[in-house]
């Protein structure tokens, strides 16, 4: 397993562009009812802005247009891409970290 005493950052326009707020959204937040906003600014930077609420809805949350397929296929392929070291340290058939594991 990596080592992990640098943090790597992601710049939040990448993270949009490749489609991971979109499934973060769509996979995740949404079905809670929640959506996690991103603003972009004239000059190109982009910034995390908010956290949207509708968890008193009962269908939970929904794009109002079709999400797109090409960014859900990529951030898809990255977790396939991950899979394999993922199940060899966690267990066959679990690739999200269960409650209580740690690494020691």
């Amino acid at each position: 397993m990596a080592e992990h005493n640098n943090i790597n950052y992601m710049n939040i326009c990448n993270f949009v562009e490749l489609g991971y707020l979109q499934e973060v959204n769509r996979g995740f937040l949404h079905p809670l009812g929640l959506a996690l906003e991103a603003t972009e600014f004239v000059d190109g930077c982009c910034e995390l802005s908010g956290v949207w609420d509708y968890r008193g809805d009962a269908e939970g949350m929904l794009y109002g247009h079709t999400p797109d397929a090409f960014k859900a296929s990529r951030v898809d392929a990255e977790r396939e891409r991950h899979r394999v070291a993922r199940e060899k340290l966690l267990g066959p058939g679990c690739i999200v970290q269960p409650l209580g594991w740690r690494n020691v």
